[in-house]
């Protein structure tokens, strides 16, 4: 995982500020009770025309307010306000390509369990990032383990908020995974079937089928997810939503992760189980991605959000 690079600007409550102020105070709700809702998002640039784009900045933005909306958050800007702001903070920092991350949460004033009085903070930051899962992931895959952490069910916390409290699951399923020498973790649900990853959703490849868990089985709905599955059926590529079982990524002929940090990153083994180099259809999909990320796909440019 790579530092924050710090740059100039951060937005927040509806002003830029310089970076070093954007500061909440120590008994700020969320603080202390993980009441918060987030996003992750990404800029790319064209390495040819040297054009940028936001993807999917829009469906982030909705599934923002989605997230408030579950959450009894009250978020007082539009999903057009988040937008245009996430567009000028771009371009003040001066940023060719960046990770994004607007974040809402209850700020200082009242403690205690009971949010209501809690003033509601928006921010959005954006800063140069990476390859999340490290260098070489994209290109030769990641080893993974399936955790002893179960992820949330459909009554706890809801799957379809983006959540901070949910992430306390993730930081442990992720701990656990680095102490075994894993890059990163598999949470089974409460039923024992495939779930996701830390952060992201997954796909498995067998006899050129592509299949993904349901949403009924509490994952998040992923963006990319979703873009994945709208790549597959353009490819001609036969994909459904079904349920997996620990036994399924084993014998996989392919397995991938997908999210808007990870982008689309093959698994090479699962609990030292190789599943090998990424395939065919984990290639031609993460070509296609980029390819729709950079812009040089006309039919998906209504995804893209030009800097």
């Amino acid at each position: 995982m790579a530092d924050i690079t710090e740059v100039d600007y951060i937005w927040k409550n509806g002003e830029m500020i310089p970076w070093a102020e954007a500061t909440t105070h120590v008994l700020s709700h969320s603080l202390h009770y993980g009441s918060g809702v987030f996003e992750g998002i990404r800029c790319y640039q064209n390495p040819e025309t040297k054009k940028s784009y936001v993807f999917r900045l829009r469906d982030h933005m909705e599934r923002l307010h989605r997230s408030c909306k579950i959450s009894l958050i009250d978020l007082p800007y539009s999903v057009d306000e988040l937008c245009d702001a996430t567009i000028e903070l771009i371009r003040k920092n001066k940023l060719p390509s960046c990770y994004i991350r607007p974040i809402v949460y209850r700020g200082y004033g009242v403690m205690g369990v009971d949010p209501t009085g809690a003033p509601t903070d928006v921010a959005i930051a954006v800063w140069p990032w990476d390859t999340y899962l490290g260098d070489g992931a994209l290109d030769n895959g990641v080893a993974v383990g399936v955790s002893s952490w179960r992820q949330r069910t459909n009554n706890s916390i809801p799957p379809a908020v983006k959540a901070t409290a949910s992430y306390m699951n993730s930081i442990l399923a992720k701990l656990e995974a680095k102490e075994h020498g894993y890059v990163e973790a598999i949470m089974l649900n409460e039923a024992g079937l495939v779930c996701e990853g830390t952060g992201e959703n997954l796909f498995v490849v067998r006899d050129g089928i592509l299949s993904t868990p349901p949403l009924s089985d509490g994952l998040l709905e992923g963006i990319t997810r979703d873009t994945v599955l709208c790549l597959a059926d353009d490819l001609e590529i036969p994909a459904i939503e079904e349920s997996l079982t620990r036994s399924d990524l084993y014998i996989a002929d392919e397995v991938f992760m997908t999210g808007s940090a990870a982008e689309l990153t093959p698994i090479g083994s699962v609990d030292g189980r190789v599943v090998g180099k990424p395939g065919e259809i984990t290639r031609l999909l993460q070509d296609r991605f980029f390819a729709v990320c950079y812009g040089n796909i006309e039919e998906y440019s209504e995804w893209l959000t030009e800097i």
